[in-house]
């Protein structure tokens, strides 16, 4: 079928092909911009988004739509840390050529932050403050580093401590750098977590690092976790790897957020 201006209307099957393509290619499209480059009307877009979200191809949100379901749900760190290994793994050995000679650091939890924690050779003598107890177990057979576990309630999920104890303990430090984990950044959320108290000690421990480094693989990019922690523009560095959206780095960049990218 041809429109009176000569365009083409599409057919549904074509519409839905063209609007999971723009998604691939863009990551999230607004409603608007799917009904000019379409051709057709926001009612007509709204259902074809209606019918692709009702079969798995994508998820809504207001306006727009994007290729995966935002929201995070909280898993075991035995289960994530099988996930994207050579992202984890590359993001680690980058993270670890940050540390100077006898430094002091934070170290948060999550998987990548074990992937990191196994590439440190400390340079002198290194001092880390950790949530994570598997970090501690790691980096504490090194008798070139001095552990400080921080005490008070341990979460079985991410096998770390939160909680008021652990919070108190921050505020007697001030060390270089924070290496955080994250489940989800969003460039206009910010950085989450699936855990409350997780998300206020991670805060403390922001406080307590005179830089924040957030270390996440490109699959948490558009995520959210039920827990904001702050907002992208609060960290300093975030490093990930190669396989970001092209269209992501460029947003997270053009509001002065720097990203390290690593190749996988």
């Amino acid at each position: 079928m041809i429109k009176s201006d000569d365009t083409p209307v599409l057919s549904m099957t074509e519409r839905h092909n063209r609007i999971l393509e723009l998604l691939h290619q863009n990551g999230s499209v607004s409603v608007s911009a799917l009904s000019e480059r379409l051709g057709v009307s926001e009612v007509t877009v709204r259902k074809d988004l209606s019918w692709l979200e009702n079969r798995n191809k994508l998820y809504r949100t207001h306006g727009s739509a994007i290729l995966i379901g935002p929201y995070i749900g909280d898993r075991h760190v035995d289960e994530k840390e099988k996930q994207n290994i050579g992202e984890k793994r590359a993001i680690g050995v980058r993270a670890a050529t940050l540390i100077e000679p006898d430094d002091s650091i934070v170290i948060a939890s999550g998987t990548t932050i074990l992937y990191f924690a196994r590439e440190i050779v400390p340079l002198g003598h290194l001092t880390v403050v950790t949530a994570s107890v598997p970090v501690t177990s790691i980096l504490s057979q090194n008798r070139d580093i001095d552990v400080v576990q921080l005490g008070g309630i341990v979460r079985n999920s991410s096998v770390s401590v939160v909680g008021p104890y652990a919070e108190e303990m921050l505020r007697h430090f001030n060390c270089s750098k924070l290496y955080l984990g994250v489940d989800g950044i969003d460039l206009d959320f910010g950085l989450t977590t699936t855990n409350m108290m997780e998300a206020e000690l991670n805060r403390v421990m922001m406080k307590a690092a005179q830089k924040t480094i957030v270390l996440a693989d490109s699959s948490k990019f558009g995520r959210r976790g039920f827990s904001r922690i702050c907002g992208s523009e609060s960290v300093d560095e975030i490093i990930t790897d190669s396989r970001i959206q092209p269209q992501v780095l460029t947003r997270f960049r053009e509001r002065g957020i720097e990203v390290t990218i690593v190749d996988v």
